[in-house]
């Protein structure tokens, strides 16, 4: 796979691909149009240029999509295959992934205006790797016996779930439809991918190699659209059996109403996050820390629900601490998403560009010390920006920014430290920095985050289940055997002997 492309590659990839790009439903093996025959405008974020125009599915589209998936699932095709053939196919669908990487990684930028750099080494890669290693489960996941006595003989077993809606959301449109399809396509499931209607391409490209690799017609679906068509269809079909969705707290709930007033779908919800980064008075090395710091509040530009956007950090330390963080973040070049030596791209649009920068008003309004960025660039480019003398009051600590914005707040005691991170509607992740390990024990099982890393930021592997707690998430977990679990259902079977 290419790993790294220079800036000239990649435009000539990018000029390649314009005017090729899919941008029709995929239903049943086909691309083809919206029923209503409407379209809606892709831009390119970083230069406003139109890439293409997407078809705008709505209740129609869904109806067809779902009437395939159900179709599909019944009639087996995928369903009742043995697990070692749908993981056959599952690795031909990784290798065809492999192979489409720099031109996924390009679209991919194109499309959301991340920095291809990080697409490159990141998103593709993890996007192949969770196809894989959900693969590569199939064969080694047993059911189970229940000890029912000597007159019974009870089997425990999983049974695939059914016809699945997949809600994408728009900041890591690769990484998250392979979290989700990759555990449900194991699982047997049949799919009706909804992405976010901002970064639909790549969605119906790895539609279309999936088919290639030999999942059958009516198994993986695309229907692109606005989420209040689209979207809120799925989430109200009565022949959708569950619904699995990253995005907003606000939106999240509204598949929960949907479910409640059509099926009682199940629905499984990865929200939003205000994140924080804990530093402890005993920190190890500041530098150190102060470049996990770095990489979790700017990858992205900040547009990461995992992202830390809170340092909450030991007063004693402050001080040196902002000096190697501030030092470390100079150095990261803000541009072109296409050039892969920027590691800051543009926000994804220009409404999220103005909430955004809404929030460096209202640092303006309340007296807060902007000690670097604070400023916006020509197009939807927000500096990356850290804001000293955050109170839990602010605005700035309670709600999220989704941005490139790190707020700053002391403490003095390790349980201020606690009572801080955990004063949030929010509970996705966090990360802790001690040299104490019982300081690491106490306070990462004291917060309330669904993933918090010692001494580090980050989000686990494949292997780990990735989720919150709160307003952060409901009814289950991406990633790990976890995820696997959730898109199935499990059957008792009774034999009296």
């Amino acid at each position: 796979m290419a790993d790294s492309l220079t800036a000239s590659e990649c435009k000539a990839l990018a000029e390649k691909l314009a005017g090729t790009v899919r941008n029709q439903a995929f239903i049943n093996g086909e691309f083809t149009p919206a029923a209503s025959g409407r379209t809606y405008t892709t831009t390119n974020p970083a230069t406003g240029a139109v890439i293409t125009e997407v078809a705008g599915g709505d209740t129609a589209d869904i109806d067809r999509a779902v009437l395939h998936a159900r179709k599909s699932f019944e009639d087996g095709v995928w369903s009742k295959r043995s697990p070692s053939e749908r993981k056959t196919v599952l690795l031909k669908f990784a290798a065809l992934l492999e192979a489409e990487a720099a031109s996924l990684a390009v679209l991919e930028s194109l499309d959301s205006g991340k920095p291809v750099g990080e697409c490159l080494a990141l998103d593709v890669p993890d996007t192949i790797n969770t196809i894989r290693w959900h693969a590569e489960l199939i064969d080694k996941i047993y059911d189970s016996t229940a000890p029912s006595g000597s007159d019974a003989m009870t089997l425990v077993v999983r049974e695939p779930i059914g016809v699945v809606g997949c809600v994408l959301p728009w900041n890591f449109p690769l990484m998250m439809i392979g979290w989700k399809i990759g555990p449900a396509l194991a699982a047997g499931c049949s799919l009706i991918v909804k992405p976010a209607e901002d970064t639909s391409l790549t969605a119906l490209r790895v539609a279309e190699l999936a088919y290639q690799a030999g999942i059958p017609a009516g198994v993986f679906n695309v229907v692109p659209g606005l989420g209040a068509e689209a979207g809120a269809a799925l989430g109200l079909h009565n022949d959708v059996d569950m619904v699995t969705f990253t995005g907003s707290t606000q939106t999240g709930k509204r598949f929960l109403r949907y479910a409640a007033d059509s099926n009682l779908k199940r629905v499984v919800l990865e929200c939003g996050g205000k994140n924080p980064a804990v530093v402890l008075k005993d920190a190890p090395d500041l530098s150190v820390v102060a470049g996990h710091i770095v990489n979790g509040a700017f990858w992205n530009m900040g547009e990461n629900c995992s992202a830390t956007s809170r340092l909450i950090v030991h007063a004693s330390l402050k001080d040196e601490l902002l000096k190697h963080v501030i030092e470390q973040i100079s150095s990261w070049k803000m541009g072109d998403p296409l050039d892969p030596s920027n590691q800051l791209g543009a926000l994804v649009n220009k409404a999220h560009f103005e909430k955004v920068s809404s929030y460096l008003d209202i640092a303006k309004q309340e007296g807060l010390t902007v000690l670097t960025g604070g400023k916006t660039q020509e197009g939807v480019y927000v500096e990356p920006t850290i804001i000293d003398n955050v109170t839990p009051e602010s605005k700035l600590f309670r709600e999220e920014i989704f941005g490139p914005v790190l707020t700053v707040t002391t403490f003095e005691t390790v349980e201020e430290a606690i009572r801080l991170a955990n004063d949030t509607s929010y509970g996705l992740a966090a990360s802790v920095y001690t040299e104490s390990l019982s300081n690491a024990i106490k306070v990462s099982r004291a917060i309330r985050a669904g993933c918090v890393t010692v001494n580090c930021f980050g989000e686990g592997d494949a292997s780990t289940p990735f989720g919150g707690y709160k307003q952060s998430g409901f009814g289950g977990r991406d990633k790990s055997i976890f995820a696997h679990d959730q898109y199935t259902e499990i059957k008792t079977i009774w034999f009296s002997v």
